[in-house]
């Protein structure tokens, strides 16, 4: 079992910048892959990127040059850094992870979510 929670969420302006963070507990992230998503309203789930449990990131095309993702193995936490946001990023940001031993775009791929942090970009 693995618990996450994510924080860091929040209403910025448009050009602005959030550090979103996901704590693990329940098992190192060294040994899980760990996900971000976003839902908006009326819309699917989009996969924004992911840690593999070996250290490897992938950032989603849509965002790629705009947001980055890293961890902390200490704080068994994994961190979404977002710049230059546009209104179009607003969304609930959840994080999830699995236990596979590849990298996953597929939300259904991925046993164990977050509650989500709400990110707001006003124009």
């Amino acid at each position: 079992q693995v618990q996450l929670v994510e924080s860091g969420g929040g209403l910025v302006q448009a050009g602005g910048s959030l550090r979103l963070s996901c704590a693990a507990s329940g098992r190192t992230v060294s040994l899980i892959n760990m996900g971000w998503f976003r839902q908006a309203p009326g819309k699917e789930r989009e996969f924004v990127g992911a840690v593999v449990w070996s250290g490897s990131i992938y950032v989603a095309a849509p965002v790629r040059g705009r947001f980055t993702i890293d961890r902390d193995i200490r704080k068994n936490t994994m961190f979404l850094q977002m710049d230059s946001l546009t209104p179009e990023d607003t969304a609930v940001y959840i994080c999830a992870s699995n236990s596979l031993a590849r990298m996953s775009t597929t939300a259904r791929e991925y046993e164990f979510w977050g509650q989500g942090t709400q990110v707001t970009v006003s124009s």
